[in-house]
């Protein structure tokens, strides 16, 4: 059976794979009965590196209207905001904490076109702190929907150190495509129109392209 994986993933699974190759030919030479122990952490690395990077199929909601996670995790923080440049209105903040063990692929939370791509440097603080938010490494895609503007933030944590996205300004994206990837823990902010009702609370457990965190509320 096929295992569904991130192709940002490859390189780090095949060399994964060489070292866990050196190690069992380093262990087959006569010797101390510890040299089963490289082989045997490779192995443990390899696994993990193959679990971080699965991508696995979701069920996409296709009901009018709902917004969907972009991303695996744990609903961190829920708040107004008022100073995201792309959004038109007032909006609320979604914030999705995502630890090692979730699946780290990012996907579109609505229908739209890409309106906006920033990326910027920054540091790398745990991703909990509201600092990381505006200091930490991120980029971000603004999204122009039939129902409103929303954003979607990916920001780095503290072992981070790559942000992938995947479209850039102009493209067309739909409900639950993939639109990017984060290595190794992070955190996603999800901007909505502030009169959009909000489906989940603080310490939810979502999917991405599959839980429901909102819904189109009245524009004006």
């Amino acid at each position: 059976m096929r295992i569904p994986l991130a192709r940002e993933g490859a390189p780090f699974i095949a060399i994964g794979a060489v070292l866990l190759v050196v190690a069992l030919v380093w262990a087959r030479t006569p010797g101390s009965a510890l040299r089963v122990v490289p082989p045997a952490l490779m192995a443990v690395a390899l696994v993990f590196v193959v679990y971080f990077f699965r991508d696995p199929e979701r069920r996409v909601p296709r009901a009018p209207g709902v917004v969907v996670s972009p991303a695996d995790g744990r609903v961190l923080d829920i708040r107004p905001a008022t100073d995201e440049p792309f959004m038109e209105n007032p909006a609320t903040r979604i914030t999705i904490f995502l630890s090692v063990f979730n699946v780290h692929v990012q996907r579109a939370p609505l229908s739209g076109t890409v309106g906006a791509y920033e990326y910027h440097p920054g540091g790398y603080a745990v991703a909990w702190h509201e600092k990381a938010s505006t200091e930490n490494e991120r980029a971000t895609l603004g999204i122009r929907t039939e129902s409103g503007p929303v954003v979607v933030r990916q920001i780095a944590g503290l072992v981070a150190r790559r942000i992938v996205t995947y479209p850039r300004e102009g493209d067309t994206l739909d409900v639950g495509e993939r639109i990017g990837l984060i290595r190794f823990g992070s955190r996603v902010d999800l901007f909505i129109p502030a009169a959009w009702p909000v489906d989940v609370k603080e310490g939810d457990r979502v999917r991405g392209g599959q839980t429901i965190l909102a819904r189109v509320g009245d524009p004006s």
